[in-house]
């Protein structure tokens, strides 16, 4: 499994419940594009219509010699879900405050393009305070014992 592009972001800012693995619609370009790495995440969701789950504001860089046949950046996505697995999506997301964003695009054994859809609570600014404290706070911990093994 290469990891190819992961939304750093979204650990900071989202609670995250659970994950799933997701196949994704792309056209060729468009997986050559991802296979080079050039994917950001930064502010993509993902989004459940008519029974079908769509990945939202997700940019893969257009492939430079695809040139005129080249795809669209910032289009909307088709995952693909077993449509058990989309009901209970919507069953979790009718819940309060849950939303569906994509975590990390990778390339499975077999070279497919797969994305890891998490399901997350948002987290509150206290709450992402209270986590850079912790973080500071680990740092430190960790330069002292590094300190006083030399």
């Amino acid at each position: 499994m290469k990891i190819v592009a992961s939304n750093k972001k979204a650990f900071f800012n989202y609670d995250i419940i659970e994950s799933m693995e997701a196949g994704i619609s792309l056209l060729g370009s468009e997986v050559k594009s991802v296979r080079e790495g050039r994917v950001s995440l930064k502010e993509s969701y993902a989004e459940i219509k008519n029974g079908e789950v769509f990945l939202l504001h997700a940019n893969i860089s257009p492939y430079e010699p695809a040139n005129r046949f080249n795809h669209e950046p910032l289009r909307d996505r088709k995952l693909l879900l077993h449509r058990r697995e989309i009901k209970r999506l919507i069953g979790k997301i009718r819940e309060k405050g849950l939303t569906l964003i994509p975590t990390k695009v990778f390339l499975n054994d077999q070279g497919k393009v797969k994305v890891e859809l998490s399901l997350a609570r948002g987290k509150r600014t206290y709450e992402k305070k209270q986590a850079l404290k912790e973080r500071d706070l680990e740092r430190e911990v960790r330069a002292e014992l590094k300190k006083r093994l030399r």
